[in-house]
C-alpha cells in the first residue's frame, strides 16, 4: 500500500507540471485547449528520439519544452489569425500532432530502458550523497523502505520551481494582461492591447509545460508511445478540479499550489482504485472519468445545500424580525 502511494506521489509531481499547463489555458485564458493530448506526446517523442541519438537528456527535455511551445502557438494562430473556433482549433492541432509525432519517432513506440535519461542521471548522482540511508532510517518504524528518494524529491522540487515561476509570471505586466484577456478579452482590446499575441503566447507556454511533463514521463516510464497522450486533457482537468475543490482558489499562489496537490491526490486515488480486485489496468480511463464526475458534482451539491441553508436562515431572520415588529406594535397600541 505505502509503495503504491509513494510511486503515485512520484508520478503526481511529474504530472503536476502538465496540470499547471492545463490550468494556464483553461483557467487563466479560459481557452478549452485540446492540443494537450498531442503536445504531451510531442514532448515525449522529441526527448526520446534525441536521447537515443546521443543527445544529453537535459538538453533533450529542454528541446521538448520548445516543441510544445511551437505546438501551442500554432493552435493560438489557428484561433486568432485563422478565426477558427477555439475548441476546433485545439482538436485540429491534436489530430495533426498524431501524425507529426509518428514522424518524429519513426515508429509507434521508442524504448528508453537501455538509455541514459534524466531519471538515471539523478538517481546515480543521488546515491553518492547517502541521503537515502538517512531518510530510510527516519521512517524505519513504518517498515517502508523505498529503493530511492531521488526521483520523489527532485520532481517535487521541480514542480515547486515551475509553480513559483508561473506565479511570478502571472504577477508581471504580461501575466496580468493574460489574466485580463481570459476574464474579458473585449475590455483588454479596448485598451489597445494585442490580445491575439497574448493568447498565442499563453497557449504556447501552456503546451510547453505539457510537453516538458511528457518528456519527463517518457524518461520516468522508460518509453515514448504515440498513444500515451490519449485522455491527458481529462487527467489535467481532473487535477485542476480536485485541487480547487480541496484547497481553494483565493489567490494565484494558492490556486497553482492547489493544482499540484490535485495532481498528487488524483494519482493516489487512481493507484488505490487499481488495487480493487474487480478493476483492471484497462479501466484507468473509466476511473479517471468517474473521478472527474465526482469532483464536478460534489462541489455543486455542497454549494446547493449551502445556498439552501443561507436562504432558510434569511427567512428565519425575517420571520423573527416581523414577530418582534408585531409585538412592538401591539405594545404601543396598549
Amino acid at each position: 500500500m505505502l509503495t503504491a502511494i509513494f510511486s503515485a506521489m512520484e508520478a503526481g509531481f511529474i504530472y503536476a507540471i502538465m496540470a499547471l499547463g492545463v490550468y494556464l489555458s483553461f483557467r487563466i485564458l479560459d481557452f478549452p485547449d485540446l492540443t494537450v493530448d498531442g503536445s504531451f506526446v510531442t514532448g515525449a517523442a522529441v526527448a526520446a528520439v534525441l536521447i537515443i541519438n546521443g543527445t544529453n537528456p537535459f538538453f533533450a527535455s529542454a528541446a521538448a519544452l520548445g516543441a510544445g511551445f511551437i505546438a501551442g502557438a500554432v493552435t493560438g494562430l489557428l484561433h486568432t489569425k485563422g478565426k477558427i473556433n477555439s475548441l476546433l482549433s485545439g482538436i485540429l492541432m491534436m489530430i495533426a500532432l498524431y501524425s507529426i509525432n509518428l514522424r518524429i519517432m519513426g515508429r509507434s513506440n521508442v524504448p528508453l530502458l537501455q538509455q541514459e535519461t534524466v531519471m538515471t542521471i539523478i538517481t546515480e548522482a543521488w546515491k553518492k550523497t547517502g541521503i537515502d540511508n538517512v531518510l530510510n532510517s527516519v521512517i524505519a518504524f513504518s517498515g517502508f523502505q523505498p529503493r530511492t528518494w531521488a526521483i520523489f524529491i527532485t520532481m517535487a522540487l521541480l514542480a515547486v520551481v515551475v509553480k513559483l515561476l508561473l506565479d511570478l509570471l502571472l504577477k508581471t505586466e504580461i501575466g496580468l494582461a493574460l489574466r485580463a484577456t481570459g476574464d474579458n478579452q473585449p475590455m483588454v482590446s479596448s485598451f489597445s492591447a494585442n490580445t491575439d499575441w497574448l493568447i498565442i503566447f499563453g497557449l504556447g507556454l501552456s503546451n510547453a509545460l505539457v510537453a516538458f511533463s511528457g518528456a519527463l514521463v517518457a524518461q520516468y516510464g522508460g518509453f515514448s508511445d504515440v498513444g500515451m497522450g490519449i485522455g491527458m486533457i481529462v487527467i489535467g482537468l481532473a487535477s485542476v478540479i480536485i485541487g480547487e475543490a480541496l484547497f481553494g482558489t483565493r489567490s494565484i499562489v494558492r490556486a497553482t499550489l492547489a493544482v499540484i496537490g490535485g495532481a498528487i491526490v488524483y494519482r493516489i486515488i487512481l493507484a488505490l482504485a487499481l488495487r480493487v480486485q474487480f478493476l483492471e489496468t484497462g479501466d484507468v480511463k473509466l476511473i479517471t472519468a468517474v473521478i472527474v464526475m465526482i469532483a464536478l458534482i460534489v462541489p455543486n451539491i455542497a454549494a446547493m445545500h449551502k445556498e439552501k441553508r443561507r436562504k432558510k436562515r434569511k427567512m428565519e431572520e425575517q420571520a423573527r424580525g416581523e414577530h418582534v415588529a408585531g409585538a412592538q406594535t401591539d405594545y404601543e397600541s396598549i
